[in-house]
């Protein structure tokens, strides 16, 4: 079983024993804990879970939306099938968006209600102001770069998908938000701020994503790549997602007893031919970025995501 298994299955538990039950604006109640920080040394592992399937592809392409094509338009996800992650925080044709949000009634319940929020018919098909459209605003990858490659002494490689200026007009404010990035060596380090992380769905996700991210940057500025620290300020299990947990923590034990096999992890290769952030392939198959001899037990069903 790999490192990051352990390393995530360890969390998943310490929130069943320690978690505190906590009402929030999903009207699905979750088990949170204290901010949690993970460490990982990507030069000896690639991080993708094997106790569960993660849909790599998606994964991949999500993290190239964002940071490659630093693109706010759902559109282009769609192209590409993938569709689901983001749809119900687009805006529509008409620069409306339309939602179900929880409230709480003058008894204190919780009840659902339908909104509707006016962004600008120039912001149809995206999220607003979020993610995609702060990377492009502020260049935030080839500032980077051009900085690891002029001057890798810097310590001041602090890149913030977080813009007050810019919440108004953005659907969903970024949960993973922050990075901050050292050259150290022939290595690059780097540090992951998260605001809020539905440990299940949201976090496998993440880690693998940011383990690409950090990857490429390396492989484009003649690094290798080295620790990356993540830090959770609130990491939470909806209570509506025990069961999935559960099953999971469950294939531990038998991988333990030796009544089911033990994964490495996989490869990560990305195309040598390659040297510039923007050279790598964005397509559907993303040809240049892939994830190798990734074995695994199998998909594990929970309800959508909720950030």
């Amino acid at each position: 079983m790999t490192e990051w298994d352990k390393q995530y299955l360890d969390l998943c538990q310490k929130i069943f024993d320690e978690g505190i039950i906590v009402p929030n604006r999903t009207g699905t109640d979750a088990i949170t804990i204290a901010p949690e920080t993970l460490t990982f040394d990507l030069s000896e592992e690639f991080p993708i879970l094997t106790t569960k399937k993660l849909h790599e592809r998606k994964a991949i392409l999500e993290m190239l939306w964002i940071y490659q094509v630093a693109s706010n338009d759902v559109r282009w996800l769609h192209d590409r099938d993938v569709y689901k992650i983001w749809d119900k925080h687009f805006i529509a044709e008409d620069g409306n968006w339309y939602a179900t949000q929880n409230i709480l009634d003058d008894d204190g319940n919780l009840v659902e209600r339908d909104i509707v929020e006016y962004y600008g018919e120039e912001y149809a098909h995206t999220i607003g102001t979020a993610y995609g459209y702060i990377a492009d605003r502020y260049q935030l990858i080839p500032k980077l770069i051009e900085t690891i490659r002029t001057n890798p002494s810097c310590r001041r490689q602090v890149k913030s998908l977080w813009q007050d200026e810019f919440m108004d007009t953005a659907v969903l404010p970024p949960c993973v938000w922050s990075t901050e990035w050292q050259v150290l060596g022939d290595k690059i380090n780097l540090s992951v701020h998260q605001r809020s992380c539905d440990v299940p769905l949201g976090l496998p996700f993440n880690i693998t994503q940011y383990a690409v991210l950090a990857n490429m940057v390396a492989h484009v500025t003649g690094y290798k790549p080295g620790k990356m620290q993540w830090s959770i300020n609130d990491p939470h299990i909806y209570v509506n997602q025990i069961e999935g947990i559960e099953k999971q923590l469950n294939r531990r034990k038998l991988i333990e007893k030796g009544d089911l096999e033990s994964f490495d992890a996989p490869e990560l290769w990305l195309n040598p031919a390659i040297t510039e952030f923007e050279g790598f392939d964005n397509s559907k198959n993303h040809s240049d970025i892939q994830i190798r001899k990734y074995k695994h037990h199998g998909p594990i069903t929970f309800p959508p995501l909720s950030q």
